[in-house]
């Protein structure tokens, strides 16, 4: 229960993507449902489930706990044959089906010798199965038919997810039951997966929340695994197993064998088919998922004891960052889900408003903010995480800090439990699972495979930890008095620890500088004596709870596909849509202050961003209130002028707005604050040159196609010079001219709305701007036939990573025929981009595409974060190129409809809540197209798309050869440069590599031929001999096999016999080092395998992956190259006002 949870929370998994689960939708139930009153109930009773007619299943016949705003129909069951327990959710409307399976079974189960062994089998099992060998043979699937798949590794349990095409439901769990049945773990997939699991690892190793993640783990009890490294590594799966003489996938199979059991998985089908068909399925496909009758994992004992208590422990950060977290151990609060003291503890500690700890450390200038919450470790034990932002003088102060926090918990112990103030808490909870909303099939599935692990009984299965049922004062003060002075450990983060500390140790995974230390006598001393500090108080009661939640819902045959124009005037446009879909109490609003001033130069794009940052210091514990009572609001700098964005329960929502409003108006800039929160934004300018590489190459893409963009150096400049008076005077010129544009979106009457916007410009009183003011930006058009390429080192010294972004200019991107054949281009590209550059090439772990869409222009975007050198990295994506043609010149035509298919089935997907659904809209608005039927228009044009016609738009606009091409990418380098040898080398070895997977050899890594390479250059054999060698151990074919493999990589590599006189540029005359024109010619024309090397999807270089293919310019003047460039029209509306 994480208060604040906006704030940076530290993850516990290992996600294959950024995909973050929204608590704000749910479902539940068997047959029947109860209203949320519904008594407790400790466990379940065997009368409680009744045998199926057929004898295949069992099934629970109590009603499931279920939210009012569920319309869905739910059955929990559990398989006859292995005692898999099934969810089954049937939603007539839902257009996604979707299956998730939770193993509980997680990386506190690796074994000691073995880190990272349970997200291996993560990664592994993915990689083909008895029944469907083809390695992609699931993804491809689920890709034709609009779906996709992810799955994480926790602690004590990994989950496997998809979403599909709800006509396709049962193939994809075909598929994904034999997953659970019979994997083949190739040993090819194995060898390459270790390295996509290494590739994760070098990915979280210079952020700092892994970082510390890990390292408060290495310093936890070194006789509980919850010390383990659970993400793995080539060290911990490879190096260490085989130094050993351990078989890495002979472990594999022994820990899927041991632990992979029915009974301690947990499955949820979500689907529109009927809940018997739903149990048919479940039952078929994953009846042979073997039982093997274990015990979920557990794990005696906390992680946090005696010794490892009262320690501090001062961590240098990757970031100029400044925290302070007290982290105490804590009971397991899953049994306790009935009252939840967790909750209670961290609502009070976490509040933010008058009278708490927050606003005590922000009136001594010593923090920014905070956030509490009780975080599962595993079966038995918790921690509570109190953590702190801290300001410069906070760091100084921070055992003070640890005073005031302790004070409060003083005052807490004293005053008891107040059950006015439980009742809000469980008032609150109520109200949000009460009117929760949907949200997409896979997030859900994935979050109830998990909740079904966590041991309610049964009939909360849906509910779970979503109400609070029981009041126990006895409990929460229980587990209150974890919270003691003895019983905590402390983690300071910052770039100088403060007093004399020295950073003097190194964690072993993630070598973070840190130094550990017992509790300073001062401390302890304050800290043994505790009083109450009399500015701190309990929090008051809460005026944002809401009250009313009428949604006057009635029949509506056809809900409107968009917003009304309500309100049109020189000053305002206010767009209006009434909900007529959802029926819940919410509503959400956005307001655009466009202003030409706001950012016309870095000065005043500063100083708007400090004036929106201030008002919302300012504004914090008023707001705070309302964000605990689901109403929250945030206001930030843009191109236009400020983004103001008001959501939740409409009730009081008009009462938020005009207070933000006000204040906007009457903000008085404190000078003490200004300076702190100017130093935040100063550390965030300079932080960003340590964010990964793949995120500046988007930043510098961005640049370069931009008319208008100030980079974060232009900022840092000006923002040294900015005072408190400056911003003072500098908002009143932003707000006396502008222009409202604004959307209310929910469960608003139109004359409400229309009130809303009218006390908006009676409040701020702007006079109207000119209408030569109001056009906006644009980008940068590329010329017909151009390739540019921008090169920028990556400025973090230990990033071992680089990142690429590739883009290719199409047309503007109201050139709805071009728009749609991009995107299903796009569409047709992505599972195979996927499969190639990251499955089979393995250039690094993430490897994206899609479409980029901006102002006046679209392009086909390629992004890899990878080891690899840049160079190499583009050369690899214009190969791809080339192979995609030919993907889709050999499909089939029912293949290619199977792709316009899915593209149109996932334009159509219907909105799940009221949000997304006003995100949409706002989108079209703030876009300045205002296309509400771009979904519409986009499909008649898909309909009408030929393969031909798609394979003229390829030619014309992608081929990187093509007259037409526009083409710009951005390199930024890690300055962890090869070796000297692996850049002498570079080409042949990438390409030799490239050449051995195409002949199906995939066991040799690129770093195993550098190996031989260098032994070669040492004199210590000739390289044909022991690439000979090499090829007999790993692929295990004859001899005769062998033989013709080295002429064909002989012939493709340009490798001679040892005859100096035939080496011109040789070493040890085995290895021709390189001229590249000659070596792309070999490679062009060398033998590739044929049907073996379109088996694995690799096709021999045909190029020297050395250089920049022909033909690119390298930019190396950013403002001049952008003063060159076309310009492309600005935003003009599609539709008539």
């Amino acid at each position: 229960f994480i208060t604040r949870a906006k704030r940076r929370i530290r993850t516990t998994q290992f996600q294959h993507q950024t995909t973050r689960l929204f608590s704000s939708k749910t479902a539940t139930h068997t047959t029947s449902t109860t209203s949320v009153s519904m008594p407790t109930v400790a466990t379940d009773s065997a009368s409680d489930w009744e045998l199926s007619s057929s004898g295949k299943y069992w099934t629970f016949t109590r009603p499931l706990e279920k939210s009012d705003n569920d319309d869905r129909h739910y059955r929990l069951i559990k398989l006859a044959t292995n005692d898999l327990q099934v969810l089954l959710i049937h939603d007539g409307d839902t257009d996604k089906s979707s299956a998730a399976l939770d193993v509980h079974v997680g990386h506190l189960s690796d074994p000691d010798d073995l880190q990272g062994l349970a997200h291996f089998c993560e990664h592994l099992l993915f990689m083909g199965t008895e029944k469907y060998p083809k390695e992609n043979d699931y993804n491809q699937y689920l890709s034709e038919h609009s779906g996709f798949s992810n799955a994480f590794t926790g602690v004590e349990n990994t989950n496997y997810y998809f979403e599909i095409g709800h006509e396709y439901l049962g193939g994809a769990l075909d598929r994904f039951a034999q997953f659970f049945i019979s994997p083949l773990f190739s040993a090819s997939c194995t060898e390459r997966e270790l390295k996509a699991v290494d590739s994760e690892h070098k990915k979280n190793r210079q952020q700092d929340s892994w970082r510390m993640f890990q390292l408060e783990k290495s310093l936890s009890n070194p006789d509980h695994p919850y010390c383990h490294f659970g993400t793995g590594s080539l060290e911990t799966l490879y190096d260490e197993p085989k130094a050993k003489g351990q078989d890495i996938r002979a472990e594999l199979l022994k820990f899927h064998d041991s632990y992979y059991s029915a009974n301690i998985m947990k499955l949820c089908i979500l689907g529109r088919e009927s809940l018997d068909q739903l149990t048919d399925w479940a039952v078929e496909k994953f009846k042979d998922v073997r039982n093997k009758g274990i015990e979920p994992p557990s794990f005696p004992g906390h992680p946090l004891t005696e010794k490892e208590l009262m320690k501090q422990i001062f961590i240098k950060p990757v970031k100029d960052v400044r925290s302070l977290e007290m982290t105490f151990p804590f009971p397991d609060q899953r049994p306790l889900y009935g009252v939840q003291p967790g909750r209670y503890i961290s609502h009070l500690i976490g509040h933010e408003g008058h009278g708490s700890i927050l606003s005590l450390l922000k009136k001594n200038g010593w923090a920014n903010y905070l956030q509490v919450g009780s975080i599962h470790g595993g079966i038995g034990f918790e921690f509570l995480r109190i953590s702190i932002d801290l300001t410069e003088e906070g760091l100084k102060c921070y055992e003070d800090v640890v005073l005031c926090i302790f004070q409060y918990i003083e005052l807490l112990r004293r005053t008891g439990v107040q059950k006015s103030t439980f009742d809000e808490v469980q008032s609150l909870a109520s109200l949000a699972f009460r009117f929760k909303e949907k949200y997409p099939p896979s997030q859900y599935t994935s979050r109830l495979a998990g909740l079904m692990q966590h041991g309610y009984p049964s009939q909360y299965v849906l509910s779970g930890p979503s109400l609070i049922r029981e009041y126990d004062p006895e409990l929460i003060n229980r587990d209150l008095g974890y919270l003691r002075p003895d019983n905590f450990r402390i983690m300071v983060a910052s770039q100088q620890a403060p007093g004399n500390v020295e950073f003097s140790k190194r964690e072993r995974w993630y070598d973070t500088e840190y130094e550990i230390m017992e509790f300073s006598g001062p401390l302890k001393q304050s800290l043994s004596n505790l009083s109450l500090n009399d500015s701190l108080h309990l929090p008051g009661q809460n005026d944002f709870i809401p009250t009313n939640f009428e949604t006057h819902k009635k029949d509506i045959k056809q809900p409107a596909k968009r917003p009304d124009l309500v309100m049109n005037t020189p000053k305002m446009r206010l767009w209006y849509k009434k909900d007529d879909t959802f029926w819940v109490p919410r509503a959400n609003v956005w307001i655009l202050f466009r202003s030409p001033l706001a950012y016309a130069t870095p000065t005043n794009c500063v100083k708007t961003r400090l004036y929106t940052d201030i008002l919302k210091d300012s504004l914090n514990e008023y707001a705070y209130d309302a964000e605990v009572a689901g109403l929250s609001y945030n206001i930030e700098n843009q191109l236009e002028g400020m983004l103001l964005a008001i959501g939740g329960y409409n009730d009081k929502l008009s009462v938020l707005l005009v207070k933000v409003i006000q204040k906007m108006r009457d903000l008085q800039v404190d000078p003490e604050r200004f300076k702190l929160l100017k130093d935040q934004l100063r550390r965030s300018y300079r932080n960003f040159s340590l964010e990964p590489p793949y995120q500046h190459a988007l930043y510098y893409l961005s640049y370069f196609t931009q008319d208008k963009m100030w980079t974060n150096a232009e900022k840092l400049k000006e923002l040294d010079a900015i005072t408190a008076e400056d911003i003072q005077s500098f908002y009143p010129t932003i707000l006396s001219h502008l222009h409202l544009e604004a959307l209310v979106h929910g469960n608003v009457q139109q004359e409400e709305a229309e009130k809303m916007m009218t006390s908006v410009a009676e409040v701020l009183k702007p006079r109207e701007l000119l209408p030569s003011q109001l056009i906006g930006h644009r980008s940068l058009i590329l010329p017909p036939g151009s390739k540019w390429v921008y090169k920028h080192q990556v400025e973090d010294p230990n990033n071992v990573n680089s990142g690429i972004e590739y883009l290719i200019q199409v047309g503007n991107v109201t050139q709805t025929s071009l728009r749609a054949r991009l995107s299903l281009l796009a569409q047709i590209a992505q599972e195979p981009c996927f499969d190639q550059l990251r499955t089979k090439e393995q250039l690094g772990y993430l490897v994206f595409s899609g479409v980029r869409k901006q102002t006046g222009s679209m392009g086909m975007r390629f992004i890899i974060q990878s080891e690899r050198d840049t160079v190499y990295l583009e050369n690899r994506i214009e190969e791809f190129l080339i192979k995609l043609r030919g993907i889709i010149d050999g499909m089939s035509e029912q293949e290619y409809q199977a792709q316009v298919q899915s593209l149109i089935f996932k334009k159509l997907e219907k909105d799940k809540n009221l949000g997304q659904e006003g995100g949409k809209y706002w989108t079209h608005i703030h876009s300045g197209y205002y296309e509400f039927d771009q979904v519409d228009n986009d499909v008649t044009q898909l309909k009408t798309i030929s393969k031909e016609s798609l394979l003229e738009f390829f030619d014309k606009y992608i081929d990187p050869l093509s007259p037409e091409s526009r083409k710009i990418s951005v390199h930024i380098q890690s300055q962890k440069t090869p070796s000297a040898t692996a850049k002498k080398y570079k080409v042949n070895i990438e390409s030799l590599h490239t050449c051995l997977v195409a002949q199906g050899v995939t066991r040799l890594s690129v770093d195993d031929l550098r190996a031989a390479v260098e032994k070669g250059d040492a004199g210590e054999a000739p390289i044909q001999a022991i690439l000979r060698e090499m090829l007999i151990d790993e692929s295990k074919g004859n001899e005769e096999d062998i033989e013709e493999l080295m002429s064909k990589l002989v012939a493709a590599m340009g490798m001679v016999e040892n005859n100096a006189s035939q080496t011109n540029g040789s070493v040890n005359g085995t290895f021709v080092t390189v001229d590249s024109k000659k070596t792309a010619r070999r490679l062009s024309t060398a033998d590739t395998g044929g049907e073996s090397s379109a088996e694995s999807g690799q096709q021999t270089p045909v190029r020297d992956h050395s250089n920049l293919p022909e033909g690119n310019n390298v930019i190396t003047d950013p403002v001049d190259f952008k003063s060159r460039m076309e310009l492309s029209p600005a935003a003009v509306p599609l539709i008539e006002f």
